[in-house]
């Protein structure tokens, strides 16, 4: 097969992701919003709104690992035109994100006095104890609205989610304005202010996803019918089977970056805000790539529904080309960009933090030309596994995503940011060894698993 095989997809690709790219850069626009104005407050501030959202992100990442479970029943069940099984999976999906919302949000409610433990300033786990109780709840909105999308997404309708997050943006600027900064006759409330944008805008988000799709005539059949009583403990099961590994290679991932947000912090307070930075500008360009992976997912699941091996084979291998090319870019962008991005984090203007803002401004530079190289390495591991989740494929990947982030990367990370002069920048260079490992590990499975199914489906 030539290129053309290959690049020719590219069009339907993008026209499937681009939504869903849109919609999860707004979740991470959210984010850089939200630093971007409590790093006017402070690095102080900046670095406990770091810390809070260290542990929400863990717990966010088992939420939105496990709703991916959605996505592969409901494109196989589109793919093979069966209605039933499309709403089974969207009632079921729906009430055990719900249950896991809850249940998130209560076990980061209770476990907070663990910050304290961390080995973070004092004033910082200070800071960040009311924020983090705040947005802990919005984890309840959010995970409910990750059952809405993953079904949408399985019917490869991805633009709801598209303007719902572009609502929640506006609503979380607009709110995040008049509180931080206490504007017009509302209350000085800094990163607690922040924390009410965020949980209004989530649910804002879901009441928007809920109400638009009600409209659509053809989600009607799907949003009959629900009752507790009909929700059955095999399709409970089911899900939970393909969700669990989801939500823990998500997990390790996310708790990979997590690890090493404790771990700059452990260096001090410029480097705990340097990497919120770099890591708010690498998770920008990280959202391209979800939104692939997306596609990846909801592609391979209706090929995997019509039976063609082949075909699927060819997409998959388009998207991952796709995001490789993309990724390069971006690489470039941070390499030219490097000592200018971060200062938009900062207030430069301030005398009396302009040698901890400047030193923050210089750490966060080098991390990004890191960031730069992990970039593809990043890419390429979350398309892959977006394939492989519509493949059904998830328990392997689960052990995959281990062996790559916390035996080969972390370790690293601890031995380069701690016992050498490297610091920070060393820290990020363990997540590159981690995400490098896994891009290939994960590669490979891919590429076994289609060989074999084209060779079982010939035979």
């Amino acid at each position: 097969m030539n290129l053309s095989t290959y690049t020719k997809e590219f069009s339907y690709n993008l026209k499937l992701a681009y939504p869903i790219i849109l919609g999860m850069l707004g979740h991470t626009v959210v984010g850089i919003v939200d630093n971007v104005m409590v790093g006017k407050l402070g690095p102080d501030e900046l670095a406990a709104v770091s810390l809070g959202n260290s542990f929400v992100f863990i717990a966010m990442s088992l939420g939105i690992g496990f709703s991916t479970a959605i996505t592969p029943l409901v494109a196989e069940a589109d793919g093979k035109h069966s209605v039933e099984d499309g709403r089974s999976a969207f009632h079921h999906g729906l009430y055990l994100c719900t249950i896991l919302g809850v249940a998130l949000f209560t076990l980061i409610f209770f476990s907070k006095p663990i910050i304290a433990y961390m080995g973070q300033p004092a004033h910082v786990v200070e800071l960040a104890k009311p924020y983090l109780d705040i947005v802990a709840f919005s984890l309840i909105p959010l995970i409910m609205f990750q059952a809405y999308k993953q079904f949408a997404d399985g019917m490869s309708e991805t633009k709801y989610s598209m303007w719902a997050t572009i609502l929640a943006n506006f609503v979380n600027v607009f709110l995040n304005y008049l509180l931080i900064y206490g504007v017009w006759f509302f209350p000085k409330m800094g990163i607690v202010g922040a924390a009410i944008g965020t949980i209004a805008s989530r649910f804002v988000m879901l009441g928007y996803m809920h109400y638009m799709m009600n409209l659509k005539e053809k989600f009607h059949p799907f949003f009959k019918g629900f009752d507790l009583k009909k929700i059955k403990r095999e399709v409970n099961i089911k899900i939970i089977k393909l969700g669990t590994p989801s939500a823990f290679q998500m997990f390790f991932e996310v708790a990979l970056f997590t690890g090493a947000i404790w771990l700059s912090g452990s260096l001090g307070t410029t480097s705990q805000a340097a990497n919120q930075i770099a890591l708010s500008l690498a998770s920008f360009t990280f959202m391209f790539a979800m939104g692939l992976s997306v596609a990846a997912m909801i592609r391979v699941g209706n090929q995997k529904g019509l039976n063609d091996y082949k075909k699927l084979r060819i997409v998959a291998m388009s998207i991952f080309l796709l995001a490789i090319l993309l990724e390069i870019a971006f690489a470039l962008f941070f390499i030219v960009f490097h000592n200018y991005l971060p200062a938009l984090f900062v207030d430069m203007g301030n005398l009396t933090d302009l040698a901890k803002n400047t030193e923050v401004v210089k750490i966060a530079g080098q991390l990004l030309l890191v960031a730069a190289v992990f970039q593809i390495s990043d890419g390429l591991q979350v398309v892959v596994l977006g394939a492989l989740r519509g493949l059904q494929d998830v328990k392997i990947p689960m052990y995959m995503t281990f062996i790559s982030y916390w035996i080969i990367g972390f370790p690293i990370s601890i031995y380069l940011g701690i016992f050498t002069e490297l610091k920070a920048t060393g820290i990020w260079i363990g997540l590159l060894a981690g995400l490098t490992a896994a891009a290939i590990f994960l590669y490979l499975r891919f590429n076994h698993m289609t060989k074999k199914l084209i060779e079982n489906y010939k035979s």
